[in-house]
């Protein structure tokens, strides 16, 4: 009875982290992440508006076949039918995919021009990937910021002070966290070494995926919702260390990401620890994966 109703209390709360800001993948997960920006929140309404036409198509499929399997099976019909064609159906089956595609790809095509359409930005970070870690810079600043950022090994989590691993995941959390404001315009230019390879940059929680290719400079843009912790991932087969390439962003309010980009060009080491030490919450204070919006 206990097992029945603490398991019956973990998927209560599972379903109820789903609504909230997820930072990061959870077990289980059956959805996108919960949406952070403006265009992860167009992904999830699109996402769920074509499943309107996927389960009532792949549903009809099914009845066919089993209408088909069972109707027109061999022992039911020991001499089969001659009809070469239907007109009707012919113009239904024509007809009907062509609406279907029509009401998919209006949408998908806004989703897309929003992605595509870069708007205005209050600043501009530079992202260059490299087997296996990433490289960030600043662009505009009076005091240029530029540095690493490679996986967290569990060996220096304590050094680091983040032990704690809700908030900082085993396989996700960086050493040195890229710092953004909430609620700004942000524009990424991403490329990869000129000698190394393919990678790509993503963070589903703000809609973005985009490739990191040597020699190429491609450009995409997020504006984040709300201050928190956010995860993604290298999303382009890149070596045997594909999957130890995370990326790490600290969303913070404008007051706290002035003062830790001052800090930053002369001391990263010093402003990782007062945004940490100004941002972090205790353990028993953190909802799962929720960042919720001040």
């Amino acid at each position: 009875m206990n097992r029945a109703y603490a398991a019956l209390t973990a998927l209560i709360c599972l379903f109820c982290v789903s609504t909230s800001y997820a930072d990061q993948p959870r077990p289980w997960q059956m959805d996108l992440q919960a949406a952070a920006s403006p265009i992860m929140h167009q992904i999830r309404w699109f996402e769920h508006y074509t499943l309107w036409f996927i389960v009532p198509v792949t549903l009809l499929v099914l009845v066919l076949l089993i209408v088909v399997g069972v109707k027109f099976r061999a022992s039911a019909n020991p001499v089969p039918s001659r009809t070469s064609h239907n007109t009707v159906i012919e113009i239904v089956w024509t007809v009907g995919p062509v609406l279907i595609l029509f009401f998919l790809a209006i949408p998908s095509f806004n989703l897309l021009n929003a992605q595509l359409e870069l708007p205005d930005a209050d600043l501009t970070i530079k992202a260059t990937a490299t087997q296996w870690q990433w490289n960030y810079e600043y662009e505009g600043s009076a005091n240029p910021v530029a540095f690493d950022s490679y996986m967290l090994k569990d060996q220096d989590r304590a050094g680091a002070g983040k032990t704690d691993i809700g908030r900082y995941p085993r396989l996700l959390a960086v050493d040195n966290e890229l710092v953004l404001p909430v609620g700004k315009t942000v524009r990424v230019l991403v490329t990869a070494a000129p000698t190394d390879v393919i990678h790509a940059f993503a963070m589903p929680a703000f809609g973005v995926k985009i490739d990191a290719v040597p020699g190429r400079l491609n450009e995409t843009w997020f504006k984040a919702d709300a201050e928190g912790m956010y995860y993604g991932q290298c999303s382009e087969l890149c070596g045997k260390d594909h999957s130890f390439m995370p990326i790490a962003i600290r969303v913070v309010s404008q007051d706290k990401y002035t003062a830790w980009l001052a800090q930053a060009a002369n001391d990263l080491p010093g402003a990782n620890k007062a945004i940490m030490a100004s941002t972090d919450r205790p353990a028993g204070n953190l909802a799962v994966a929720a960042n919720v919006s001040k």
